[in-house]
């Protein structure tokens, strides 16, 4: 099988979010998992100043683009292309261009594979970050964000929280 690489969607301004949510229903409609295989929309914190108090809020990196991570072949590009709001793929002529590493390492895409001692189900310890010294069992695992999803209990709540690989280690 070819090897997923990153293209960039053209949408409508404003249906970033849209396009990225149909294009994920479509996704499990059609059973495309493993030929598409994560969809974003790259956003950054941004401080404004609002009624003289300082406020830090989320704005779209590229206004009107989408990120997706797939393996191009036709199905693939139809879907992409044919999903409300896209109007089309960046790159000359209808033929898609993959963004290249020195392109994603800014966006905070990482390609390199990163062996972890840990799975899913297994009990971590975060070492860093806001949630130092707490222990939680792994939930989700995600390469490409090199993150784990762990249960935090929170307010009496369990809580998923997204934490880096670097900030956790196996609970022996």
């Amino acid at each position: 099988m070819a090897e997923a690489k990153w293209y960039v969607a053209h949408t409508y301004s404003g249906y970033e979010n849209k396009v990225k949510a149909d294009l994920e229903k479509t996704i499990e409609n059609r059973h495309l998992e493993e030929e598409i295989l994560e969809v974003r929309v790259p956003m950054q914190e941004v401080v404004e100043m609002k009624n003289g108090a300082k406020k830090t809020v989320q704005k779209k990196l590229f206004p009107g683009y989408v990120l997706v991570n797939m393996v191009m072949n036709d199905d693939t590009w139809y879907v992409v292309r044919n999903t409300r709001g896209v109007t089309g793929f960046v790159g000359p002529g209808s033929k898609p261009v993959p963004l290249t590493e020195a392109e994603m390492k800014p966006l905070g895409i990482k390609t390199e594979n990163v062996s972890i001692d840990f799975s899913e189900g297994d009990t971590i310890v975060v070492v860093a970050g806001a949630w130092k010294d707490t222990v939680g069992a792994v939930q989700k695992i995600d390469y490409n964000k090199q993150t784990v999803i762990i249960n935090v209990e929170l307010f009496g709540r369990d809580t998923p929280v997204e934490i880096s690989f670097a900030e956790v280690r196996k609970l022996q």
